[in-house]
């Protein structure tokens, strides 16, 4: 895990770290995130805060990628039309069946090739090797499939047993009503990656789960995002701390 450098900016390390957290986690727009700010005394532009969340923001969405525990083995596929920058695109989305996002990638086209470019990019950054692939019945991923010699493993259904997939795509059609729509697809590609890690980091089905159950995910969701944001002296500093913890506990 690589750590973050805050050098030579002039706001301090806790409020860039807050206002990039604030912005992903929740459907707020940078001036939303502006107003927050203000309200709690930091006097910052929302320009300034566009400009943290480009730089910041994929770094953080490596590192949380990196602390992830591997995902099931039974992916769901589907694939979302929007308008991007005026033109009409696709946001190719995969979950896996409790629902954390896997991966997406923003294409022009709803063919062969914008398919089995989703599927290469799963087999090569998942750890795990897919059991089931869920799709709706678009025809690219029949082919897609039978090219990369998984078609054994393809379950084609109906509607609601796509239900995984589908629902994964309501939280980003909440931000781009937000944004007023992506404005290019370099840009929508950048956001929806760091949207989607942070997603699985804080996301928990609170509705299947006890009090004390949700207390516990959401503090290892907080330990993770202030592991995957710590600089450079104070990743050294906790570094120490566990070396000091691991020795006192072995004398």
């Amino acid at each position: 895990m690589r750590s973050l450098s805050f050098k030579r900016h002039r706001f301090p390390a806790d409020i860039i770290r807050y206002a990039v957290w604030l912005y992903f986690r929740f459907s707020l727009s940078l001036r939303d995130v502006e107003e927050l700010l203000a309200q709690r005394g930091v006097e910052v532009s929302y320009e300034t805060i566009r400009c943290w969340t480009i730089k910041f923001g994929p770094q953080i969405a490596r590192n949380l990628k990196r602390r992830r525990p591997a995902p099931s083995p039974r992916w769901h596929l589907d694939e979302v039309v929007c308008r991007i920058g005026g033109e009409r695109m696709y946001i190719w989305r995969a979950v896996d069946d409790e629902g954390e996002v896997l991966d997406l990638v923003v294409q022009k086209r709803r063919h062969h090739a914008a398919a089995l470019k989703l599927l290469q990019r799963l087999l090569r950054n998942q750890p795990v090797e897919p059991e089931t692939i869920v799709t709706d019945g678009l025809a690219s991923y029949v082919s897609a499939l039978t090219t990369l010699g998984l078609a054994d493993r393809h379950r084609p259904g109906r509607l609601r047993e796509n239900n995984r997939a589908e629902n994964s795509h309501l939280p980003i059609r909440r931000r781009e009503r937000q944004m007023q729509l992506f404005k290019s697809r370099a840009s929508a590609q950048r956001f929806l990656t760091t949207h989607a890690a942070i997603y699985n980091t804080f996301y928990v089905q609170r509705h299947l789960i006890s009090r004390p159950t949700l207390r516990r995910l959401r503090a290892e969701s907080e330990r993770s995002w202030v592991l995957a944001t710590v600089s450079r002296p104070t990743l050294r500093r906790l570094r120490a701390e566990s070396e000091r913890s691991w020795v006192l506990a072995t004398v």
